[in-house]
């Protein structure tokens, strides 16, 4: 990227010690690998990104802990308070159940937050008609209440149907990755595993819903296989890769060359 030629004063934004940054993305504290599109790999990204580690805050306590996710929410508030110190324009959350503390997140700091890629449900089925439904694939379904969907602005109703691309084992690929007791040491995943796996979820999941009009691969760990679950089932295929670059351009908006 060639420097802006407009960007002439190197102007200090208060309580910011970066210039030039793009996402904050708040991880998760689990230890696994990502590839190119997972939200935790940088290298498949054409903007900045900043990471900050959201100390104490697992996958099991942020999914499966029921109340006690409660305790998640200063851990965020601090990370997402580090990131904005650095110079982020904007805070990710790597999860998509991070829906659940969107609104409180937005309230408590004042830079855009774009936490979850199910804020992307709403906006889908607005883009189709009325007569078609989205259909929404999430790692698993037992941790998706409706708080985590009203959050974002969410309402279960018939034009929406969620599935589990990991419920009944149809993805075993993926437990290496995000199953803390049956992690590999160190986890890994094939890539071609993974991919057939949850393509099939995806095809699966829109033959039984011909009206499906438009599809939400929820997880930071789909946007690798986006494209071939949108060459499969020949649909708008939303993922977090489509929120990131979204927030991104909202946040730092590209310039324009040409003629008239």
């Amino acid at each position: 990227m060639q420097r802006d030629p407009d960007s002439t004063i190197a102007m200090g934004r208060r309580g910011q010690i970066c210039s030039g940054m793009g996402l904050g993305v708040l991880l998760m504290d689990d230890e696994y690998p990502g590839f190119p599109g997972d939200v935790r790999n940088p290298s498949g990204f054409p903007y900045p990104i900043q990471y900050e580690i959201v100390e104490g805050v697992d996958i099991k306590l942020l999914n499966y802990s029921g109340d006690a996710r409660e305790r998640a929410f200063e851990p965020i508030l601090k990370a997402a308070q580090r990131l904005k110190r650095v110079g982020a324009r904007a805070i990710i959350g790597e999860c998509g159940h991070f829906s659940y503390f969107q609104k409180r997140l937005a309230d408590a700091i004042d830079i855009p937050v774009f936490i979850s890629s199910l804020l992307q449900v709403s906006w889908a089925k607005q883009v189709i008609g009325r007569d078609r439904m989205v259909g929404v694939v999430v790692s698993h379904t037992e941790p998706v209440t409706d708080a985590h969907l009203e959050a974002v602005g969410v309402v279960r109703d018939d034009r929406m149907a969620i599935r589990g691309a990991r419920n009944d084992g149809k993805c075993p690929a993926f437990d290496g990755l995000w199953h803390a007791e049956k992690r590999a040491d160190p986890p890994r995943a094939v890539f071609a595993d993974a991919e057939t796996q949850f393509v099939k979820v995806c095809v699966d999941f829109a033959t039984e819903y011909p009206n499906m009009g438009a599809m939400v691969i929820e997880c930071t760990g789909f946007p690798p296989f986006a494209q071939s679950v949108q060459r499969a089932i020949d649909l708008p295929v939303f993922s977090y890769a489509t929120l990131m670059d979204f927030a991104n351009s909202a946040v730092a908006h590209r310039g324009f060359s040409g003629h008239v």
